[in-house]
């Protein structure tokens, strides 16, 4: 797979076409709110009418095949070189994927949800038992294992083509095993341009809705009136905020916002689980992930094609899956950023489970606790749950000891969560416009913070979020349709993956001559220092690859070798034209010296060889001219053969 996306940091083709875009659809959006809404609807009640079987055999097939992803051998493959290791520790990675995927909309929804499919069940009496059962059983489904499964698979998809072939960590790479080279053309670009959009779009949605809720329970607490004045101004104070997150980097800013955010969330449900009726709260748990899991077939597959329910799936069920479909862009691309390292088995595990795992603890402790005060008489929280969905959350504490602290903790989730959506966002979106790299100018960053703020209040005050809402939906549609493309690509290049990991099923010792063994073990024991280890890669490493590339060019093949002194490195490639390149190169790493080493120095280096695909683990510092040529003409032959098993 080749690498040529372009020099320069900013992508200027994506920005300028996003830019033109966005103030056209924005334009629209606010001078004609009402009428654009309409339409925009129009087309997404006709998509939902006569795709919605599409969109449920799609989330269907996305999801079991990241099972399958996670359960088959494609699992040991890494999201990265394999030499590779995690960039953040399991708490702060979970904190990150909860925080990006779904945190605002679980504050917001996590009452108000529940209790609207227990005042409307679609296939029970309404507010009985059944209704209950039901609505818990539901609301699990929308938020659970398929909605996970959808981000996971764009996000597999992101970084195995990016971390382990050096392509952009775009959504263009994403199409390469369809279209090779021409991801740097014209279409790559555009794709860039609707992963910016989709992700603008559907972020600024989202944290409009979130500062109404804000503004709700500033509200309950102090009085605050809520205008558009008031949300402005609110927008305008979270964003200091967010633009200091964003300045401070992914391993700062997301990373410690994300981490204290859970930690709260933590701390809310254990107060309700514990101030409300825990034993009840235990037991319907355990029910409700039962009645989960063993209707979840069942459930995944349901169009209510019998019952006649088909207004009801397009306003819940296909509304959730279009939206988590339009989602994927943005949280894919940032899973995928914060997810280098781990194997593809361990990153199933984790974006599948843990969230959904959480996700089901919060519902069933807010949603069943919220459904029993209405059955208990508080018909009050199921009025303002129907009426405005913001302030559910706030009534909803009203019957718990100390509700003003409640609400505030509650509050202050949402002000964080608002943060590490926008940070992300516009952490993604500069990312999409400077070819995948996420090492920018502050400037890029601030840029798309201050525009993310600017187009949520814009919206919010005109009146044109749910025509922005209704577009990003819209996009689901060829959304899906790229996916299941790009997932067939995907499983074509695990397998040749694969196939090269078995053919180099190798032990190098037997390309080691016997001339210089005594050098070798020397080293071995001596354990080379800094000094020794520049030594080898100039006067052993580099001489060897002049010899080897000398052997090459006479064949008429193209050779590279590339020296960096400042990451320790030394590599040589080989050009094979359309055929992936053959890649083989010596790394110095430094290493702790044992206990039985006569060297007084506490560190010492090794000379690891890495092929393309990653580090390969074995150490050739010490290594004669010959023994070194005979182990990179061995690598070549098995490169070779694995070339042949994927013709």
């Amino acid at each position: 797979m080749g690498n040529t996306p372009s020099k320069h940091q900013l992508n200027r083709t994506v920005f300028g076409i996003t830019l033109a875009v966005l103030l056209l659809v924005l334009g629209m959006a606010l001078a004609f709110p009402a009428g654009m809404a309409a339409q925009l609807r129009a087309v997404q009640q006709w998509i939902t009418a006569h795709f919605g079987w599409f969109y449920v055999l799609s989330a269907s097939i996305i999801f079991f095949s990241i099972v399958f992803l996670g359960l088959s051998r494609f699992g040991s493959v890494k999201l990265g070189p394999d030499h590779s290791k995690p960039d953040f520790s399991n708490t702060a990675w979970f904190a990150m994927l909860f925080s990006a995927g779904m945190g605002i909309g679980l504050l917001f929804f996590g009452v108000g949800e529940p209790l609207m499919h227990y005042l409307e069940p679609p296939a029970a009496t309404p507010q009985s038992a059944a209704a209950a059962r039901q609505a818990m059983h539901i609301t699990f489904f929308h938020w659970g294992f398929t909605a996970w499964g959808i981000y996971a698979i764009v996000a597999i998809l992101l970084a195995f083509f990016s971390f382990r072939y050096q392509l952009p960590l775009t959504l263009r790479s994403a199409f390469y095993p369809l279209l090779g080279e021409r991801i740097y053309g014209l279409f790559g670009d555009l794709v860039d341009v609707f992963a910016v959009l989709a992700t603008l779009f559907g972020v600024t949605t989202s944290l409009g809705y979130g500062i109404l809720q804000i503004n709700s329970g500033l509200g309950y607490l102090f009085g605050l009136p809520s205008t558009s004045l008031t949300q402005v101004l609110l927008i305008a104070l979270i964003m200091v905020f967010v633009v200091i997150s964003a300045v401070s980097g992914l391993k700062r800013g997301i990373k410690y916002i994300s981490t204290v955010n859970i930690l709260l969330a933590v701390l809310l449900t254990l107060l309700i689980l514990l101030l409300g009726n825990t034993s009840m709260l235990f037991k319907v748990l355990v029910q409700n992930v039962g009645s989960y899991l063993s209707s979840f077939v069942h459930d995944t597959f349901n169009l209510y094609a019998y019952q006649q329910k088909e207004t009801w799936l397009g306003g819940w069920t296909l509304l959730y899956w279009t939206w988590w479909l339009s989602w994927s862009p943005f949280v894919g691309l940032f899973i995928a950023r914060i997810s280098r390292g781990r194997t593809i088995r361990e990153f199933v595990m984790g974006v599948l489970l843990v969230p959904t795992i959480f996700t089901c603890i919060w519902m069933t402790v807010f949603g069943n606790s919220a459904i029993g005060m209405v059955q208990e008489g508080f018909t009050r929280l199921a009025e303002v749950a129907t009426a405005d969905v913001s302030q559910a959350l706030f009534v909803f504490l009203e019957r718990f000891p100390m509700p003003s602290v409640l609400s505030a903790v509650a509050v202050l989730m949402v002000f964080l969560f608002f943060v590490t959506s926008a940070d992300s966002g516009a952490y993604v979106i500069d990312m999409l416009c400077s070819n995948g790299k996420d090492k920018t100018p502050a400037r890029q960053k601030v840029f798309w913070c201050c525009a993310i703020g600017i187009i949520t209040a814009a919206l919010l005050c005109m009146g044109g979020l749910a025509a922005l809402q209704s577009l990003t939906m819209i996009s689901a549609l060829p959304l899906t349709i790229a996916i299941l493309g790009c997932m067939c690509g995907l499983f074509k290049s695990l397998r040749m993956d694969l196939e090269k990991k078995e053919s180099q099923n190798y032990t190098p010792v037997q390309a080691s001559s016997s001339a210089g063994w005594e050098d070798r073990l020397n080293a071995i024991i001596d354990c080379p220092d800094a000094r020794d280890a520049r030594d080898f890669l100039t006067n052993t490493v580099l001489v060897v690859f002049r010899r080897v590339a000398g052997q090459f060019k006479k064949r008429g093949l193209a050779t590279t070798i590339t020296h960096d002194p400042d990451r320790k490195l030394a590599r040589f490639t080989v050009g094979l034209g359309e055929e992936m390149d053959f890649t083989y190169g010596v790394r110095l790493q430094e290493t702790e010296v044992p206990d039985y080493a006569s060297r007084m120095a506490d560190i010492s280096f090794r000379a690891e060889v890495f092929l393309r695909e990653g580090g390969q683990d074995y150490d050739v510092i010490g290594w004669s001219q010959d023994a070194l040529i005979n182990d990179i003409v061995e690598q070549y032959g098995r490169h070779m053969h694995f070339l042949y098993k994927i013709r």
